[in-house]
């Protein structure tokens, strides 16, 4: 093959890769808008019966603004109007691997993203993002970066020194500055453009980590498939299973990414110091130009680490915990003893077709016969059930004491004849006055709230311009003081309490 004829195939291998095939849809942008709408960056698993009615309703409100969505390339003809279907659609984008459909803990079926689909999301927000493609950031990022890795690299233990020193007294020599007052303050462009550089690193993440919980699921169902089939030992299965999870997590990139960053998540002190410089970041003045969503982001770049390790860690569990079941279940003898079973109808195959002929036939019991049980008594005699229950008891008549009107009424609700004629009474200038005017047995706890009805509506109340100590006297003749606003009483107000009533009882 010539040099054109292996990067075709290698270009062809990656344009039928389900990124780009996402990519290069006519409908991909209805597709990739869902998908954005539904799994937010704080959302990465939707139950199923919500991802349907939320599939059905985006798409079939872009379908109605014009889009080409892909109900519509279901239709049969251009015109006509396909309603989408959110359940047909969903199982489409599991088949076409932009979507994974999975078990909750609670057994519930549930929709997540794959890591092809929040590949193709992160370079859709990487390509929207208004930022230069070289910054100084960037190449400052990518400075530091290699100067870090060159000191480990270096054999030389004297080189290590001398680059230790150098570090030294350039800190020293920061630290001197800032001593003497002299701090350089960075510019809200600058800031804006190192943000943007780690957004673009952590918006990786996801991506990168649903690439390793794959590989194990992959690595899981191949492992499963073995012991269904039995085609191989247990011990040679066990071995192919930790030959291949030390490779899945050394010999690939989403394997060494996956390691470091659960060696960073041990750390406390490091994720602890993370989440300062984070909030450091955010304090900066450039921040305020940022959106909630955006900010919310940044900020939960620790939760976007602790969620990706804990899917990778529930895959592996899941692969240990169907190993484990498998081993714990697997009966040898019973192995044995069907092995034994199947030779000797074998042999008695043998034996039978050297005396007889292709047309002969043999009379076989597909199912064995069925043992005749008698049934067994479920239930025995209980004594208790056979007796009668106790006789009721007569209620004694005299438990209770007998209650008068009076008493009834002295441990009601609030008097409100009496109330509002206290408010229309001439000799008091405020609300709180002509409750102190009542007698004792009706300003009791209770008046208060008839109080407050009888006064909703007026201006000085309801904006609780003066709040006033009002002393009520409780049945028992114990006082308690309760402050509540107060309102001011003006023959205009007594007019007009007057004239309501009396319309009122016209009305009646």
């Amino acid at each position: 093959m010539t040099d054109v004829d292996l990067e075709f195939a290698r270009v062809r291998a990656v344009l039928d890769r389900p990124t780009l095939r996402l990519m290069s849809r006519p409908t991909s942008a209805v597709v990739l808008a869902v998908f954005r709408t539904v799994f937010d960056r704080d959302v990465q698993y939707v139950p199923a019966d919500r991802m349907h009615l939320q599939v059905e309703e985006h798409v079939a409100r872009l379908q109605a603004a014009g889009a080409r969505t892909p109900a519509s390339e279901q239709a049969e003809q251009p015109e006509q109007d396909a309603r989408p279907n959110g359940r047909a659609l969903c199982r489409e984008w599991v088949a076409a691997q932009w979507l994974v459909r999975s078990n909750s803990p609670d057994g519930d079926e549930q929709y997540s993203l794959t890591s092809h689909a929040l590949e193709a999301l992160s370079l859709v927000d990487a390509l929207s993002a208004d930022r230069a493609l070289i910054s100084e950031s960037r190449l400052a990022m990518i400075v530091d970066a290699v100067h870090r890795w060159a000191a480990r690299a270096e054999p030389d233990p004297d080189v290590q020194i001398r680059r230790i020193d150098a570090q030294i007294a350039e800190l020293q020599a920061e630290r001197e500055r800032l001593g003497r007052g002299d701090v350089d303050t960075v510019d809200d462009a600058r800031m804006r453009d190192g943000y943007t550089n780690i957004s673009d690193l952590i918006r990786q993440l996801p991506s990168d980590f649903k690439r390793v919980e794959e590989a194990v699921a992959t690595m899981h169902r191949s492992i499963v498939e073995d012991f269904r089939q039995e085609v191989r030992p247990i011990g040679e299965i066990l071995d192919d299973y930790l030959a291949r999870t030390d490779n899945l997590m050394q010999a690939t990139p989403e394997g060494r990414a996956f390691e470091g960053a659960f060696e960073l998540l041990r750390d406390d002190a490091l994720l602890l110091r993370l989440r300062d410089d984070i909030a450091t970041i955010l304090a900066h003045p450039f921040a305020d130009s940022l959106g909630a969503a955006e900010r919310r982001a940044f900020r939960n770049t620790v939760v976007i680490l602790r969620q990706g390790i804990e899917d990778v860690l529930a895959q592996r569990r899941q692969l240990t915990a169907t190993l484990r079941d498998q081993i714990v279940a697997h009966d040898v003898a019973r192995d044995r003893e069907l092995d034994a079973v199947i030779r000797s109808i074998e042999r008695g195959l043998a034996t039978w077709m050297e005396h007889g002929s292709a047309r002969d036939r043999l009379p076989l019991g597909l199912l064995p016969a069925t043992a005749e049980v008698g049934t067994l008594r479920e239930r025995f005699y209980d004594p208790d059930a056979e007796s009668v229950p106790p006789a009721i008891e007569e209620p004694d008549d005299d438990v209770f004491e007998e209650l008068d009107v009076e008493t009834l009424r002295r441990h009601g609700g609030p008097l409100l004849t009496e109330l509002r004629a206290a408010l229309r009474s001439a000799e008091a200038d405020s609300s709180v006055d002509a409750f102190h005017g009542l007698p004792p047995e009706q300003r009791r706890p209770v008046e208060l709230f008839g109080l407050a009805h009888l006064l909703t509506g007026r201006e000085d109340f309801e904006s609780a311009a003066r709040l006033a100590a009002h002393r009520t006297v409780r049945p028992d003749g114990s006082t308690v003081t309760f402050h509540m606003p107060t309102a001011a009483l003006t023959d205009e107000h007594r007019t007009s309490d007057t004239t309501n009533d009396e319309h009122a009882q016209e009305a009646r």
